[in-house]
């Protein structure tokens, strides 16, 4: 008979009476272990699959004692940078007596006093958190009154007479009939108004027009510049005229006889 363990995150196959070593365990040297992660057992043919794990079996076991593996030695380097690390390790494990395989019967033992302690005390914790979450959260609680009570408050009030009613109505539609009264004779007075505001513009722009005098254009000054330049090119041209007719009158009139002209010179070479 053998069955499939799972101890400290290792598979392990074990029998009655067989010693194996697995990590380093919880508990004291002399002190027994049950192991309740079982995979298979294999009863003289008989074989139980776990899914994952059996339920209700579970291996018996005692701690021996705890010791240390083989040194492993853990050396790294980098070439041509001048880093070199030597290191040395010693895995710890406890040394363990397989007793029995049981198949059914597994009960789970309470958890240590210290645990249970921590345990208790993380609990309150928490409901603490959720009791202050939760006040902050709540609304103020809103008074529901009963039918009785609602039906005693509304007997409690004093009921007002018919005729203080009625009073109270024809006050109101009197009150709406003036307020409809100044909001016709207000709507009438807004055009009127607008119609004098309107008059008392167009007179005064009248008048306002009437008083400006069309400002006198000005010329630029390249304008006027040309205009100068015109009127003394006309001066001048008017002097020219006068001193050559001035001329004319003086010159003297040429004479015939003083010279000759080239049709006597061509006569007397023929």
């Amino acid at each position: 008979m053998y069955a499939i363990v799972d101890i400290a995150g290792q598979q392990f196959k074990v029998e009655n009476g067989k010693k194996i070593f697995v990590h380093l365990l919880d508990e004291e040297e002399g002190n027994n272990v049950d192991f309740d992660k079982v995979l298979l057992i294999d009863n003289d043919g008989k074989i139980i699959i776990g899914e994952p794990h059996i339920d209700g079996a579970y291996i018996e076991g005692k701690v021996l004692e705890h010791t240390k593996g083989d040194k492993v030695i853990v050396f790294k380097k980098k070439r041509r940078k001048g880093y070199r690390v030597k290191k040395g390790h010693r895995q710890q494990f406890s040394h363990v007596e397989i007793l029995s395989i049981n198949e059914k019967g597994f009960e789970k033992k309470p958890a240590k006093a210290g645990a249970v302690k921590e345990d208790k005390a993380k609990i309150t914790a928490a409901k603490a958190e959720d009791k202050t979450a939760e006040a902050a959260t709540k609304k103020p609680a809103v008074k529901t009154r009963t039918p009785k009570e609602s039906a005693a408050s509304k007997s409690e009030a004093v009921k007002e007479p018919a005729a203080v009613k009625e009073t109270k109505t024809t006050a109101a539609k009197k009150a709406a009939k003036g307020k409809t009264a100044e909001a016709k004779t207000a709507e009438e007075k807004k055009p009127a108004e607008k119609e004098t505001a309107t008059a008392k513009k167009t007179t005064a722009a009248k008048k306002t027009a009437a008083t400006k005098k069309p400002a006198a254009t000005k010329k630029p000054a390249a304008e006027a510049k040309k205009d100068s330049a015109k009127t003394t090119e006309k001066k001048s041209t008017a002097a020219k005229k006068a001193t050559t007719a001035a001329k004319k009158a003086t010159a003297k009139p040429r004479t015939s006889t003083g010279t000759k002209g080239t049709g006597d010179k061509k006569a007397d070479k023929e």
